[in-house]
């Protein structure tokens, strides 16, 4: 697979690689969305964000981790995790996708999306992997809205997890 340069995940928004500095800026983002928190059994701190930084899958090295905001006029707009190699090296996981608040149901995840997923699969990757809480309808209905499909469930200890993915 082609090496992701994260500024070509999206030609609508400015794209980059979030970090430590961040963390306010993700912390008081991610608060504003408090149904996914409700569903995913998570209460929202700084040292969640500082946590999911740097958590990578078991055997996946931390130079594949794209933690990644995307940014409209200086405005954060949407937080995405992105694996690549992960679970296998022609996939890309999504570990994590929120939209601000105010722009959810318009339509700007789905192009956020589909460019990103249009750009990967320029690069060689054959599918796109994530979790959904099969629990909250909102994410259930904005992935298979986005041609994810479900191919199990995963039980742990908060929630249900579905695992989808989609062919690229």
């Amino acid at each position: 697979m082609g090496k992701i340069e994260i500024s070509k995940l999206s030609k609508r928004h400015e794209v980059r690689k979030l970090d430590l500095k961040d963390v306010e800026t993700i912390y008081t983002f991610c608060k504003s969305n408090v149904q996914y928190y409700e569903y995913c059994g998570k209460d929202i701190s700084p040292e969640l964000i500082e946590e999911d930084l740097k958590v990578v899958p078991p055997g996946i090295p931390v130079e594949q981790k794209y933690y990644i905001g995307f940014f409209e006029k200086n405005m954060l707009v949407a937080v995405m995790d992105l694996i690549d190699g992960y679970p296998n090296s022609n996939s890309v996981f999504i570990g994590f996708f929120m939209m601000k608040r105010e722009l959810q149901g318009v339509g700007t995840g789905s192009l956020i999306i589909i460019e990103a997923l249009n750009y990967l699969k320029k690069l060689g990757f054959e599918v796109c992997r994530l979790g959904i809480d099969k629990a909250n309808p909102q994410s259930n209905y904005f992935w298979k809205k986005n041609g994810f499909e479900v191919i199990r469930e995963v039980a742990q200890k908060e929630s249900v997890i579905l695992v989808a993915e989609k062919q690229l």
